[in-house]
């Protein structure tokens, strides 16, 4: 019988949470910390002292002896380094262990060895981590032992943010503030700030590890470069919600518990579309708690894996053929005293202050199209987003039936007399319930859909950082609600103003509404009729950081500077060229010292065959056949290894960041898809045990 997990006991047990300062701390030390979460500030010297000492405290009673400041630079992971809390012994030789509230709250590690779009060079090696109280500090357990590890932001010795995190605190006040001038305008003076909150989906592959060490390009690129489709992939759809495999049962268990203890509310787990794929879903948190608990997730994804002889791929395409790994962005507004911005109520259509807040929503998706998009964009997520699975890159926004219709009437009225209810669905059976129906479907094939009181941004890619993403989603919606402000506090007759006002961003915005099949070719024709951008790539996505329009927004709301904008979109073409080269350089390697080799060997082997065949007496008209495909898919993969070495080369010896992006996405991963196509074929070709790596059958089902 299995032990019984009390999951109440293990919550948060390795997490310094609120309770827990609440038991350690003087009252007034206490009352200063959540003074400074609720409302900002610095803590006192002295208050930074206690709160030190008492962290320290409760994690060496856990086994900690070191500390880190644990940040998230522009690779879009995260980044630790580890200090004992050792200090010198004193004068009878006793080590003391201490922790000061000077170390607690900076750090200073290496800024130069990470991306930074040329804000700091080489020789610039200074940065900062700053403490940021409103994250839990948390211990995190493996083979160097318990780390005591404080969430941080990271910036430069000249200031300018260098991490994930900062741009997103700032935005966070930014929405907070605009929304809170929103609020006031209905009468709500008791909300003192609007959080944002997010529950970030997360999907994931899971291959046997022994396998996967025998994949280069898995251990490389996190991705297959090579592969033949296996004789089934998802297109019985009985993957889906299936039951879930023992061995994937007993990973996923292990998993939760691990989660849990670092306070991660994950609640819902099940088999995803494509065989070997899973997903977990949290509960909703505080945009920054979430984007540092979905850090945690992938990491203890990854770490877990391990212990179970399998390996977690997070990458969002890593088998052609069958879907592809995103995870959804769930993303709300609610005040402080309890009011959700985006509930629209039984009535929307008498909910005015929803209706405002909607129409400035759909205000900031149209006029940042381009930004949103750039905030999904990476990589891997160029091989998902658009295929029959994920997202097109066309940004919409779906609304459903019900909004839908509120929103018809008040453009062509100007006022909404009715909103679609949803009644009772009848089941038909007499032992079965009939149940309450939602007013409208979900949909989804949109980017960025409403789904009752939230919306979703299910563009983001499975291996990405969801901190850009909210960012992004703060900054614009601020920008909104800040112009509707402006115009609405002047207003002499409000109930006109306010009434006038939602009808015009409606009017003017009515294009980004869209509710039907995003992956149809029609709706590609109608986007473009309607004047949408269509951004394919991430390196056409890069440019939306710096136009005039991006620049104005984020420097209104202090989010980004000009110079940290242009960061941004350096370090998003320097990566895309290094993982691309990287892809390319791997596939060339695979080819000269695996595939070629391999498939010499077959070929040579056939050949004897077919000699001793005719000796025999025989034709080996069948043999003499299959070696000819054989090798003039052989030579096929030469020429298309050259072309892409080639390539690749002239690609590496740019030197301006963009140009050079440009032309690895233009040249270089063509030439790999060239040399992609033959090796595949002769995959289907050579005999199973020739072949020098796992197959796709053998990854996605053999699990």
């Amino acid at each position: 019988m299995s032990e019984v997990l009390n999951v109440e006991e293990i919550f948060a047990s390795k997490v310094f949470t609120l309770g827990k300062m609440r038991e350690r701390l003087p009252k007034t030390t206490f009352k200063e910390v959540q003074r400074v979460m609720e409302k900002g500030g610095e803590l006192s010297k002295e208050s930074a002292d206690v709160v030190a000492k008492a962290m320290k405290d409760w994690a060496v009673e856990n086994g900690a002896t070191h500390y880190t400041h644990w940040f998230q630079p522009l690779t879009g992971i995260t980044a630790e380094k580890h200090d004992a809390f050792v200090t010198h012994p004193d004068a009878e030789g006793h080590m003391i262990m201490e922790f000061s509230g000077k170390e607690l709250i900076k750090g200073e590690p290496d800024a130069s060895s990470f991306p930074s779009g040329g804000l700091r060079a080489t020789f610039e090696a200074r940065g900062y981590t700053v403490w940021d109280i409103t994250s839990p500090a948390f211990l995190k357990e493996d083979a160097t032992g318990v780390i005591l590890c404080i969430p941080t932001a990271f910036c430069s010795y000249t200031g300018e943010a260098l991490d994930k995190k900062t741009p997103l605190l700032r935005s966070m006040e930014a929405v907070s503030q605009q929304a809170l001038r929103i609020v006031r305008l209905f009468g709500n003076t008791g909300a003192t700030r609007v959080t944002a909150s997010v529950g970030a989906e997360q999907e994931y592959f899971l291959v046997d590890r022994e396998k996967y060490l025998r994949r280069e390009d898995l251990i490389f690129a996190g991705r297959s470069l090579f592969g033949a489709p296996a004789p089934k992939g998802q297109e019985l759809e009985d993957h889906y919600f299936g039951t879930i495999r023992e061995r994937i049962g007993a990973y996923m268990k292990d998993l939760n518990i691990e989660l849990w203890k670092l306070g991660v509310t994950a609640k819902t787990q099940h088999n995803e579309v494509a065989p070997a794929q899973h997903e977990l879903a949290p509960i909703y948190e505080t945009a920054n708690i979430a984007v540092d608990h979905n850090q945690l997730v992938m990491e203890t994804m990854k770490k877990v894996a391990g212990r179970h002889g399998l390996t977690c791929l997070l990458h969002e395409k890593p088998f052609a053929g069958v879907n592809g790994s995103g995870k959804h962005d769930n993303w709300s507004l609610s005040t402080d005293n309890g009011v959700n911005l985006l509930d629209p109520g039984r009535t929307p259509n008498e909910n005015i202050q929803f209706l405002l807040v909607l129409a400035c929503i759909l205000k900031a998706v149209d006029e940042h199209a381009d930004l949103l998009r750039w905030s999904a964009a990476d990589v891997g997520n160029d091989h998902r987003l658009g295929a029959d699975e994920a997202p097109p890159a066309i940004i919409s926004v779906f609304l459903g039936s019900q909004l839908d219709d509120v929103v018809s009437q008040l453009i062509e009225t100007g006022q909404a007399a009715r909103s679609v209810q949803g009644g009772k669905l009848r089941t038909g059976v007499s032992t079965l319930n009939d149940i309450e129906k939602d007013a409208t479907d979900r949909n989804r094939t949109s980017p960025f859909a409403f789904t009752g009181n939230k919306f979703e941004f299910r563009m983001v890619g499975s291996s990405d950082s969801i901190a850009d993403a909210n960012t992004t989603l703060n900054a614009i919606v601020a920008e909104a609600f800040c112009e509707a402000a402006d115009e609405l506090e002047g207003a002499e007759n409000f109930e006109m103003a306010v009434h006038d006002l939602i009808k015009r961003y409606l009017s003017e915005h009515e294009r980004i509404i869209f509710n039907g099949d995003g992956y149809s070719e029609e709706w590609k024709a109608e986007a473009a009729r309607r004047g949408l951008p269509n951004i394919r790539s991430t390196v056409e996505s890069a440019a939306a950081l710096t136009t005039e329009k991006s620049v104005e927004l984020f420097q209104k709301f202090g989010i980004f500077t000009k110079t940290e904008l242009e960061s941004r979109e350096e370090v998003t073409y320097e990566l895309y060229s290094k993982s691309i080269n990287i892809e390319a350089l791997t596939m060339i390697d695979m080819v000269k010292k695996q595939y070629v080799p391999a498939v010499m060997k077959y070929s040579g082997q056939l050949a004897k065959s077919i000699l001793a065949i005719r000796e025999a007496g025989g034709r080996a008209a069948v043999e003499a056949a299959h070696l000819r495909e054989i090798e003039s898919l052989l030579e096929k993969v030469e020429r298309a290894r050259e072309a892409l070495e080639k390539v690749c080369a002239t690609s590496q010896a740019m030197t301006d960041p963009k140009t050079q992006a440009f032309a690895f996405h233009e040249k270089v991963v063509p030439a790999m898809e060239k040399l992609r196509a033959p090796v595949d074929a002769l995959e289907t070709l050579v005999d199973k045990e020739a072949w020098p790596v796992p197959a796709y059958s053998e990854l996605i089902f053999e699990v």
